[in-house]
């Protein structure tokens, strides 16, 4: 298994991200990696959302949890592995709210591919949730 995690923290109420994280439609706003996403259904489990990163093939990604205002959970399956990724919001040190994305790749050859692809699919995270906790500031 490989493992990563990023956290930030921001003076905006959990409900604040949780609104920008469950407007699927308009993540681009806050995730300039995305080309292009849509949603099929409303954001809980058993969603499936298609984002295609700029210059990529489509990412198919099934909501595999959701709790508002505390947390989703994301995966995506290919080549037999699975890429799961943990966003949580919890009470930060200093600020209102902490909020934390964790990647999990497990699965066939995890520990050999996933040094490789994770650190591909989550080196953005500290731009992309600054700018996300920026927008939900207001």
């Amino acid at each position: 298994m490989w493992t990563y995690e990023h956290s930030i923290e921001t003076s905006a109420a959990p409900e604040e991200v949780w609104r920008l994280w469950a407007d699927v439609e308009n993540w681009a706003a806050w995730n300039a990696d995305i080309a292009s996403i849509r949603v099929n259904g409303p954001f809980e489990a058993g969603t499936e959302i298609v984002m295609t990163p700029a210059g990529q093939d489509p990412v198919h990604l099934l909501v595999a949890e959701a709790r508002a205002d505390e947390l989703f959970v994301d995966e995506a399956r290919f080549d037999g592995l699975l890429l799961r990724t943990i966003h949580r919001l919890g009470r930060g040190e200093r600020l209102r709210t902490r909020v934390t994305y964790q990647m999990e790749i497990t699965g066939t050859g995890a520990d050999e591919l996933g040094p490789q692809i994770g650190p591909a699919v989550t080196a953005d995270w500290p731009q992309t949730m600054a700018a996300l906790v920026k927008l939900a500031q207001g």
